[in-house]
């Protein structure tokens, strides 16, 4: 029933993979629980049904946020079916979600990521310099999974590295001498794993690396130098983020660094960093200071 329109947002749009199918997988959700079997039925529904299925989801324990997920994916294609002329008016106008829950993105300490001592984490062996450059590729450049998982050899260039982001949004992000000469060295070990593989970070195998073996490489070594409950690359992002404001950039070069579309997604950052200026002001200024 959604071929159309699953290929509308991969060649049209280009969505990823991954957005694709949770796409598919909310929009079947939909039409499981509205029993509709062709295209038009959907202009038979009304805004107070479609509310009717957001309490069906909260009411067997969906979180607001992906409620609020799935009424996108519902919105998307409403808003297609419209502009395909399969109906004449979408309902959605007339649909609000649950507010979301509002929660600041973790980050590791900056003494918890001193060099020295994760350098006592990786092995000196291609591996270990391979998950070693994984890890510093994601705190120094603040990049995603996937884009991390889909970096080539040609994209790493004199100072700085260029990023396929969402939507192929291309960015360039600078890195430092020691990451540089990091990549370099490890460049070195990689030849003699492979040449066929354009990706630069490869298995010992010398194949492509994909996504679940970056994620447990990262949440082992996080184990060992934090106790934050969540410890995934994506903490790394965050942290990123919330350490380069910690140090005085500015939230429009941040949102470049990050790909980030528009400026709200950034701000979210700017709690953790109001947290850090609080703490400061607290302990340096006369009138700051606590009194028993």
């Amino acid at each position: 029933m959604f071929e159309k329109f699953i290929s509308y947002l991969k060649f049209e749009k280009r969505y990823s993979a991954h957005t694709l199918k949770a796409y598919q997988r909310d929009l079947n959700d939909f039409v499981s629980y509205a029993d509709i079997q062709k295209l038009d039925e959907f202009s038979e529904l009304s805004a107070s049904y479609i509310r009717s299925w957001i309490v069906h989801l909260i009411e067997n324990g969906l979180k607001n946020k992906s409620v609020n997920r799935k009424l996108a994916s519902l919105r998307s294609f409403y808003k297609w079916l419209v502009k395909e002329q399969f109906i004449e008016s979408s309902p959605m106008g007339k649909v609000n979600g649950p507010k979301s829950e509002k929660h600041l993105p973790q980050f590791v300490k900056e003494s918890e990521l001193k060099l020295e001592k994760l350098q006592e984490l990786f092995e000196d062996d291609f591996e270990g310099k391979r998950d070693a450059l994984m890890f510093e590729l994601f705190y120094q450049t603040g990049i995603r999974l996937s884009e991390l998982i889909n970096l080539k050899l040609d994209d790493v260039q004199q100072g700085q590295i260029k990023v396929l982001g969402k939507r192929n949004k291309e960015r360039i992000i600078p890195i430092s001498k020691i990451l540089e000469n990091q990549i370099e060295e490890y460049i070195e070990l990689r030849r003699e794993k492979t040449r066929e593989t354009l990706e630069l970070l490869v298995l010992g195998s010398g194949n492509k690396l994909y996504p679940a073996f970056a994620y447990r490489k990262i949440n082992s070594y996080l184990r060992k130098v934090t106790t934050l409950d969540k410890k995934s690359p994506h903490v790394l992002r965050h942290t990123f983020a919330t350490h380069m404001l910690n140090r005085g950039t500015g939230l429009e070069t941040l949102k470049d660094l990050l790909g980030h579309a528009n400026l709200s997604a950034t701000q979210i950052y700017t709690h953790n960093s109001f947290a850090k200026l609080n703490s400061i002001y607290s302990q340096a200024h006369p009138r700051g200071r606590k009194t028993n």
